[in-house]
């Protein structure tokens, strides 16, 4: 199959805290390319959310001690999360669910309270992923007593993966899909490449002033600490625990931006590298993935190839 040279289509709409973008290399396949989309969205939210008690996340952390059985979808999404704490050398950690929700970040970002007095929590490293038990032939999962998972560090990542790639089979044509800053990339892209716009905040872009990328295969991630922010005891706080400490990750990068074979790798990296601050260079030159560092100060680094800046975006393009 040739690249398509047909306009591309679009849609966005709210879903999971943020939006998500889709784009079809056949206008005539956006129907079918956002049903599959749809039902990724809805298959993930039911399986992984924090913020619905009839998640199958919130049965597993409710029974944390106590060993519980649970689904295909669930296990693909928890060894997503297990793969990445091994690749990151646990600076990306499903288990900082409970120091997650101390900050307050305990229901959906929209409803948490821009000013919270209460003074901040004692800070406690996260139980660790190491202690979890899982038996992935019996699908029988075991979490330490008082632990509670938090997968938003990859199960956004995976839905993006898993639509890309049904969307793009079902569609017959190149998709990109774009859940607030994890976007993959499935099927034949049209000539040139998909431009892509980076931004500190994916609903906020600049015009004119965001750079852009171009990306045939694979995916990109962004994570920042400018966007999901608070206020806690005086003191600004975001979303991203460093489970070595169970507190905010220091803002040393204001936004980091991966690029990998998946979205899963690029989002554990991206956000491994905000955890690890002064250190993630270094880190990401020894994993070889190309990225993007944007320093509290404006400050870029590129690593890995990544190329210079484009600000030359045509409006309207992904973000």
């Amino acid at each position: 199959m040739t690249p398509t040279k047909t306009q591309p289509a679009e849609v966005a709409f709210p879903a999971l805290g943020t939006t998500a973008v889709l784009l079809v290399g056949d206008p005539r396949a956006l129907g079918v390319a956002e049903e599959v989309l749809r039902d990724e969205l809805v298959a993930i939210d039911v399986t992984c959310s924090r913020f619905r008690a009839d998640s199958e996340l919130s049965r597993v952390n409710l029974a944390a001690g106590s060993p519980v059985r649970v689904g295909p979808r669930f296990a693909e999404a928890l060894e997503a999360a297990l793969r990445a704490a091994e690749l990151t050398d646990g600076a990306v950690d499903p288990t900082v669910g409970r120091a997650v929700i101390a900050l307050g970040y305990d229901r959906t970002f929209a409803s948490v309270r821009p000013e919270d007095a209460r003074p901040l929590p004692v800070f406690r490293p996260a139980p660790g992923w190491r202690r979890i038990a899982w038996d992935p032939r019996t699908s029988v999962l075991r979490l330490p007593p008082h632990t509670s998972l938090d997968l938003g560090a990859t199960a956004k990542a995976l839905a993006a993966d898993r639509a890309a790639r049904r969307a793009a089979a079902a569609a017959g044509c190149g998709v990109v899909v774009n859940l607030g800053g994890d976007l993959a990339v499935a099927g034949p892209a049209p000539e040139g490449g998909w431009r892509i716009a980076l931004a500190d905040d994916h609903s906020r872009p600049v015009p004119g002033n965001s750079p852009v990328v171009t990306v045939t295969a694979g995916a990109l991630a962004t994570s920042g600490v400018r966007v999901r922010t608070w206020r806690r005891g005086g003191r600004t706080v975001h979303h991203i625990v460093d489970p070595a400490t169970g507190e905010p990750a220091a803002p040393v990068w204001r936004t980091v931006t991966v690029a990998a074979a998946t979205c899963v790798d690029a989002n554990a990296a991206s956000t491994a590298a905000v955890v690890r601050g002064h250190a993630a260079a270094d880190w990401l030159r020894d994993a070889g993935l190309p990225a993007r560092l944007v320093a509290a100060d404006g400050r870029v680094l590129r690593l890995g190839g990544w190329p210079p800046d484009d600000f030359d975006a045509p409006d309207g393009g992904p973000r």
